[in-house]
């Protein structure tokens, strides 16, 4: 129950002749006692808000950044009509900053035995599942002085996918990986390749690939052509340990790995090999496997969304376990995690060589802009200093690269936007030179 704004100006416009003609109780009694009089039919007459009927559908399933629609129907069983305003509450998060008044409320009209739908319009900032909250119904009677409130619980979950930004690099990588498979006038060949196709010689061929055979059984000489191996086998593990929680720009660096990640899946799978995911700190945060290449990145992101970063220390040897359990046969494991210097001291470079005797490791990291800002920072005595912090940084990330190379790790250490597509790149140079 809800008095309103209405009912405490009539309250207070009454007052007014009590105060001038008749003041004492009397008068008090007598217009506050109309006025309540007023409310309580006004209340009787509101209709109830516990036996109206509320249901949740619509999306689902939206990108971040992009925007979903969610439709609650009210139907109202009883024989009043319905006047009121619904609150369709959902996580902060759900809207931007400062449209959650608009968005959330609505004002309707019900009559009785019938039923409407209102859209409430989300526009999630944050990946991850979005549940509905409650829906608050206030039912006005006629004279709008008094209202029925009541909320209720009506389930709805909207999931927040990442948003895959880097899809738009994927036409040129696949156009590169059409040359690699002999598509077009371009052709290479790499220690590991497999064999295509027959082809008329033309100048310039090298002439290791003759095909003396074939050419002894036909009139001109034919020569071999060689398209990167398929069916291998990918291992994207991402580290949500503490390390991926730290900031570049607007995101974690867990977002941008991601990112990353969804691309280069997306390539894998259009080049013919396997993409499985795992996700792990201390535990198995998520794991994609034997997934067809149309099913893969609707799991992916599926499997993506609700990841978090656990604010705790990555278990580089249960890591290093569970990469090779999913990874039984020979395969390109890419480990998305940092290269601070301290954590890989300590967790991951004791496991290493579990890792690189039986597989292909490439260790794909996020670089923070803001040590690139600092490094070219000058002009005063505070810029200085700050250019020497974000050179010693750099420097130190060097470092650790350099020695992942000495045991045989490959290394993409690149800015946020520029993980995916030199990820991709290296999938790429890795897949031309017959090394996966």
């Amino acid at each position: 129950m809800a008095p309103t704004g209405r009912a405490a100006l009539l309250a207070a416009l009454g007052s007014l002749p009590v105060g001038l003609l008749a003041p004492g109780w009397t008068g008090i009694l007598a217009v506050d006692g109309a006025v309540a009089l007023a409310c309580a039919c006004d209340f009787a007459l509101a209709a109830p808000v516990r036996r109206l009927g509320l249901s949740l559908t619509g999306d689902t399933s939206v990108r971040l950044g992009e925007p979903a629609e969610v439709t609650l129907t009210v139907t109202n069983t009883s024989r009043r009509p319905l006047r009121g305003r619904v609150r369709d509450a959902w996580p902060p998060s759900s809207w931007r900053p400062g449209t959650e008044q608009d968005a959330s409320r609505h004002t309707l009209t019900v009559p009785p035995g019938e039923r409407r739908r209102l859209t409430t319009r989300l526009r999630p900032t944050r990946r991850g599942d979005r549940t509905a909250d409650r829906v608050t119904v206030r039912s006005y009677g006629p004279l709008g002085l008094y209202a029925r409130q009541g909320s209720h619980r009506v389930p709805w979950t909207v999931r927040v996918l990442p948003p895959f930004t880097s899809r738009k690099h994927l036409p040129s990588k696949l156009a590169r990986l059409r040359e690699l498979d002999g598509r077009t006038s371009l052709l290479t060949r790499g220690e590991g390749t497999e064999f295509d196709s027959l082809r008329e010689y033309v100048p310039g061929d090298d002439t290791r690939s003759i095909d003396w055979r074939a050419t002894a059984r036909q009139s001109t000489v034919a020569v071999r052509t060689w398209r990167p191996e398929r069916d291998r086998h990918l291992l994207l593990v991402l580290d949500t340990g503490r390390t991926s929680a730290g900031r570049v720009g607007d995101a974690p660096r867990l977002d941008a790995a991601m990112d990353a990640a969804l691309l280069l899946a997306a390539l894998a799978s259009r080049a013919g090999d396997r993409v499985d995911l795992l996700a792990y700190d201390r535990r198995v945060r998520a794991l994609v496997q034997g997934k067809a290449s149309g099913e893969l990145l609707p799991a992916l992101v599926d499997a993506m969304a609700p990841l978090e970063p656990e604010l705790v220390e990555t278990d580089s040897r249960g890591l290093s376990a569970a990469a090779l359990r999913s990874a039984p046969r020979r395969s390109l494991i890419v480990l998305f995690t940092g290269l601070e210097s301290a954590p890989l001291e300590e967790g991951l470079f004791p496991v290493l060589s579990t890792l690189t005797d039986r597989h292909t490791v490439l260790v794909a990291s996020v670089a923070d802009p803001h040590i690139a800002a600092m490094t070219a920072s000058r002009g005063s005595t505070e810029a200085v200093y700050s250019a020497a912090a974000g050179a010693q940084a750099e420097a130190e990330r060097h470092r650790v690269a350099a020695r992942l190379t000495r045991h045989g790790v490959h290394v993409v250490d690149a800015l946020p936007d520029e993980l995916a597509p030199a990820l991709a790149d290296t999938y790429l140079a890795l897949k031309a030179a017959g090394k996966l």
